[in-house]
């Protein structure tokens, strides 16, 4: 008898993708559980006219949120995907002759590669592929670690990656990608603060070493220029997402002092 799967999904306003999410996995699962936080497009009807259980939970944060996700679900391993997440033809054929294996309990995860799309251009190169991510875990041998952003699943168990890939379409545009950076460097500047240990991040001369290494090391050393015009961009804005990390931990720093002076 084959193991029995979870896809269980966190979504608000997923209207572009999420049924191709389900569609694409659905055949590998038992239940489809999507955990939305007040959509007012059609995600909903999306998901239930895909035979999906929607519960409704207001917003708990990235790794909370899919916590709750994973204690809904019924089954003995869990597929957690984000809503605009798709498992590539591939991939499935893949992961069927895995579940169908002897050797799939040897692992108690999986790792899958990820191509991030902007709009519907893959970006292969600039450090953003693979981008193996843990989204095929045994129920209770993982939980996804609280941070307030970039969360993952935490697990000691043993883990594999998987040859094929599935398909990231996060961003629409370029312009959306760059707002992303920047609500993730207010997020991770804020989480450094939190953590206490910020003074070396924090220092005005990683102002520009930070970042100018990351877009060497993006555009040049991990072949973000064969990405072309758009490569470039991209660097551009990572690096700069870098830089904005740093100068958002100093404000935070810096308002600290104020208030306690």
């Amino acid at each position: 008898m084959l193991p029995t799967i979870s896809l269980v999904i966190v979504a608000q306003n997923e209207e572009r993708t999420l049924g191709a999410v389900i569609d694409a996995a659905k055949e590998l699962v038992c239940e489809i559980i999507v955990v939305d936080s007040g959509s007012t497009d059609s995600t909903i009807s999306i998901a239930t006219e895909r035979g999906a259980k929607v519960v409704h939970q207001d917003w708990l944060g990235y790794a909370r949120q899919k916590n709750f996700a994973i204690d809904l679900a019924a089954g003995e391993w869990i597929l957690s995907l984000d809503a605009d997440e798709i498992l590539t033809p591939p991939l499935v054929q893949e992961l069927k002759a895995l579940i169908g294996s002897p050797d799939f309990a040897r692992y108690d995860g999986y790792k899958i590669p990820r191509v991030l799309y902007i709009g519907e251009t893959p970006i292969f190169h600039g450090g953003f592929y693979p981008d193996a991510q843990l989204r095929l875990f045994k129920k209770g041998s993982g939980r996804w670690g609280e941070r307030l952003v970039h969360e993952a699943i935490k697990m000691d168990g043993p883990k594999a990656v998987l040859k094929n890939h599935m398909d990231h379409y996060s961003y629409k545009t370029v312009d959306d990608f760059a707002a992303a950076m920047d609500k993730y460097a207010r997020l991770s500047a804020r989480e450094f603060y939190q953590r206490g240990k910020y003074q070396w991040r924090a220092h005005p001369i990683n102002l520009v070493l930070h970042p100018l290494w990351t877009f060497l090391q993006r555009y040049f050393l991990r072949g973000g220029i064969l990405d072309g015009r758009l490569g470039l961009r991209l660097a551009v804005i990572y690096s700069d997402y870098v830089r904005k990390k740093i100068v958002y931990l100093r404000e935070l720093a810096r308002d600290k002092q104020a208030d306690c002076s």
